[in-house]
């Protein structure tokens, strides 16, 4: 118990100095049973690496129990300890955490039965939920009888705004004068919220102004300030809730650069999110992300992953930006592996190619300093120059 209080404390000193002062986040406990690290665990292996919002105390998977979840996810042991269940984190963890974040990311529309319950104690227990589900937590008269008992508050991610909230398209995204960049994928999960946030993290800490527009759940979870989750919304607003998150950005921030996160892939036959992202931003340039070693796309076996190739053609035929880099995810592949990858792909598609969480976004800033002059006046050479580079080949 010392050395977890330890490591705690440690932790929690360390996030609240790395955001703003003004900013006091909340500890959470994620709930990801049997699906930590993989494709249907995306959320909580998203606050794992990055939140704004919260300081990740632990995660529920008794798959995984005992273990630590920054190595599972294949990088540096971060002190952020799996658990059994909750009773089993409760009695380990130094204080009751203020959220219990539903951390799975399923195409079921229901949660369980046992996952019912375990939200139900959790409210006893005093802790805020948050859920990202489509299943609206706070419509449900039984949790919302349990949340008045405890004065604890149900917050759901992708709850739409109102309708008379709500935006169509205005064309007021031409006034946007700096370059807005899309994060498209071939895939669902396959690390474009990752690599749109590293990439905004990264050109900060360099001097340039970056705001990210969220579309998804689990980057409005991080903190992301702008956005709306697409998937929650009547088709008809899709492309008018993403121009006006982006002229948010654009007149509240000032920024040098607005990133736009995707959702699923252009080519998916499931999904219609990037189709409305890529018309709603109307980008000026596009970043490409693929998982090399995925066959099929996640959730659906019989579908057959799509090329690069045929990505960036059927982008590029719906609009006017280009594809100017491709980012990796390295799922399934040692990093030998991923190096052979990103040689092949740049001799092969002429495009700077790069895995982000493995060999950081030095080749995406540069690429964006080509393409965008005004950015290269705003970097800070010298912290370009602690950003990881990739070993030449």
């Amino acid at each position: 118990m010392i050395q977890y209080e330890t490591t705690f404390a440690k932790r929690q000193k360390k996030a609240q100095k790395e955001y703003k002062p003004d900013l006091i986040k909340k500890t959470a406990l994620v709930y990801c049973e049997n699906e930590f690290g993989l494709v249907d665990g995306k959320t909580a292996s998203a606050l794992v690496r990055h939140s704004e919002t919260y300081i990740v105390v632990g995660i529920i998977d008794s798959s995984l129990a005992g273990k630590d979840a920054g190595e599972e996810l294949g990088e540096e042991k971060n002190g952020i300890p799996i658990f059994s269940n909750l009773k089993d984190a409760l009695s380990k963890i130094p204080k009751v955490p203020d959220c219990y974040i539903y951390g799975k990311a399923p195409l079921d529309t229901y949660i369980s039965t046992e996952e019912r319950f375990l939200i139900l104690e959790a409210m006893k227990k005093g802790m805020d939920i948050i859920n990202g589900l489509h299943q609206f937590f706070s419509e449900d008269p039984e949790f919302v009888h349990i949340a008045a008992q405890n004065d604890i508050q149900i917050k759901d991610i992708r709850k739409p705004p109102q309708l008379k909230d709500l935006h169509v398209f205005t064309g007021r995204i031409s006034k946007v004068n700096v370059p807005v960049i899309a994060v498209l994928g071939t895939d669902c999960a396959c690390g474009k919220m990752t690599t749109a946030v590293e990439l905004s993290k990264t050109l900060n800490n360099l001097g340039i102004k970056s705001v990210l527009i969220a579309t998804g759940q689990t980057s409005l979870m991080q903190g992301a300030r702008y956005g709306v989750s697409t998937d929650a919304l009547i088709n008809q607003f899709v492309v008018g809730e993403i121009e006006n998150s982006v002229m948010r950005a654009f007149d509240n921030e000032h920024p040098d650069i607005i990133l736009v996160e995707g959702q699923s892939a252009v080519s998916h036959p499931a999904f219609m999110s990037s189709l409305g992202i890529l018309k709603g931003s109307m980008p000026d340039g596009i970043i490409l992300q693929h998982p090399p070693a995925r066959a099929f796309r996640c959730d659906f076996p019989d579908l057959a992953m799509p090329s690069v190739e045929s990505e960036i053609k059927l982008i590029e035929a719906i609009s006017k930006a280009r594809v100017m880099a491709i980012a990796l995810s390295h799922e399934n592949l040692e990093d030998e592996e991923i190096l052979k990858i990103i040689a092949a792909y740049e001799k092969r598609f002429q495009l700077p190619t790069t895995d982000v969480l493995s060999h950081g976004c030095q080749k995406l800033v540069q690429t964006l300093g080509d393409h965008f002059p005004k950015l290269n006046q705003k970097i800070q050479r010298k912290h370009l120059e602690t950003i990881p580079v990739l070993a030449a080949s």
